[in-house]
C-alpha cells in the first residue's frame, strides 16, 4: 500500500493517529524505530537544527525540500512536510506540492500566516485574507488530484490568536471546501475549544500536543481522550529538537565541568559504539562491499577481519 494511502486511511479513521514532530533524518527513524505510524517534518525543529534559529521564515524553500527528502529517503513510514505559507502564493504553493509528492512525502501542512511566518505558539502572529489562502489550497489540491488523490493536505489556520474560533472554525471549513483534506487551529487552547472544533469542522481535525514545555498554549490532553473526541491527527511537533537540546546541553555542561575534563564510567549519558553504528546502518553498507569490492580490496581494508564495527 502507498504511504499516502496508509496516511490517508488513517488520518479519516479519526482516532488520533500521532505523528512527532522530527528535524532531520536520525530524528525520523529515531521515531520509527520507537514504533509511531508515522512522523511529521517539524519546521521550528528544521530551523534550529539547520540555522540555529527560531521559526520566523529565515529557512529557505530548498532547504525544507532537501530536509524532507532526507527524511523521506531515512524512513518506511509516511512523512508529512511543512511548507510554511507554501513559498508565496497559490502558484507558487502548487509547485511545491508537486515538488513534495516527486519526493514521496506523504502529506503536507500549509498555513494561512502572512509571510514572514513563525512558530504557532509565538506572539505576534498575522494571517492572510481567508479566500487567498483558499486559493492556495484549491493550486494544491489541483496537483494532488492529478498526481496522488491519496496525498493528505492539511490547511492550517492561526486565526484563533487574533481572531477567535468562530472565525478559525470558519476558516477551517472554507479550506475543507477548497479542497483540504485535514485542518488544523494552531495555538487552540483548553479542551472544550477542540471539542468544539471537532464538533463543527466538517472533515478530520489536527492538534498539535507537547508534554513538559512552558509557554506551549494548547492543554495537554491525552491522546485516547482525543481519539474518543474523534481529532484524526495529533502531531508532536518540537520533541524532537528540543530533547536533542536538553541531552545536549546536559551532557556538554557535565562534560565542561567534570575536573579531569572526562566522565569515566558514565555511560547513561550515551548510545554504545555498537549499537549506533548498527542503529545507522554500518552492517549493512559493509554488507555491501563484501559482496561488490573485489576481494583485495577487502583484503587491504580490513585484512583478516571478518567483522568490521567502524
Amino acid at each position: 500500500m502507498k504511504k499516502t494511502t496508509v496516511l490517508r486511511k488513517a488520518i479519516m479513521e479519526r482516532r488520533a493517529v500521532t505523528l512527532p514532530g522530527a528535524h532531520d533524518a536520525f530524528s525520523a527513524r529515531v521515531i520509527e524505530r520507537c514504533g509511531f505510524e508515522g512522523v511529521q517534518v517539524s519546521g521550528y525543529g528544521v530551523a534550529g537544527s539547520l540555522l540555529a534559529r527560531p521559526d520566523v521564515g529565515l529557512v529557505q524553500m530548498k532547504d525544507v525540500l532537501d530536509v524532507t527528502w532526507n527524511i523521506v529517503q531515512a524512513v518506511d513510514i509516511p512523512v508529512m512536510a511543512d511548507v510554511d505559507t507554501g513559498g508565496g502564493n497559490a502558484v507558487n504553493a502548487a509547485w511545491v506540492i508537486e515538488r513534495l509528492i516527486a519526493l514521496g512525502a506523504a502529506g503536507m501542512n500549509i498555513e494561512d500566516q502572512v509571510f514572514p511566518k513563525r512558530c504557532g505558539h509565538m506572539a505576534g502572529k498575522e494571517v492572510i485574507d481567508a479566500e487567498e489562502m483558499a486559493g492556495k489550497v484549491r493550486a494544491c489540491a489541483a496537483v494532488r488530484d492529478r498526481l496522488d488523490p491519496d496525498f493528505i493536505i492539511n490547511a492550517r489556520t492561526d486565526a484563533f490568536a487574533g481572531l477567535g474560533l468562530d472565525e478559525a472554525v470558519r476558516r477551517c471549513n472554507l479550506y475543507l471546501e477548497a479542497g483540504a483534506d485535514l485542518v488544523f487551529v494552531d495555538g487552540i487552547r483548553t479542551r472544550a475549544d477542540i471539542e468544539r472544533a471537532v464538533g463543527e469542522v466538517r472533515g478530520p481535525l489536527s492538534v498539535n500536543l507537547m508534554d513538559g514545555i512552558s509557554g506551549m498554549k494548547t492543554e495537554l490532553i491525552p491522546i485516547t481522550d482525543l481519539a474518543a473526541m474523534g481529532v484524526g491527527r495529533v502531531s508532536i511537533p518540537v520533541a524532537s529538537i528540543m530533547v536533542m537540546h536538553r541531552a545536549l546541553t546536559d551532557f556538554f555542561t557535565a562534560l565542561r565541568e567534570s575536573p579531569t575534563g572526562t566522565l569515566p564510567g558514565q555511560t547513561q549519558w550515551v548510545t554504545s559504539f555498537e549499537e549506533y553504528t548498527d542503529f545507522v546502518g554500518l552492517k549493512d553498507y559493509r554488507a555491501l562491499e563484501d559482496e561488490y569490492l573485489p576481494k583485495q580490496r577487502l583484503q587491504s581494508k580490513y585484512g583478516d577481519v571478518e567483522k568490521i564495527v567502524g
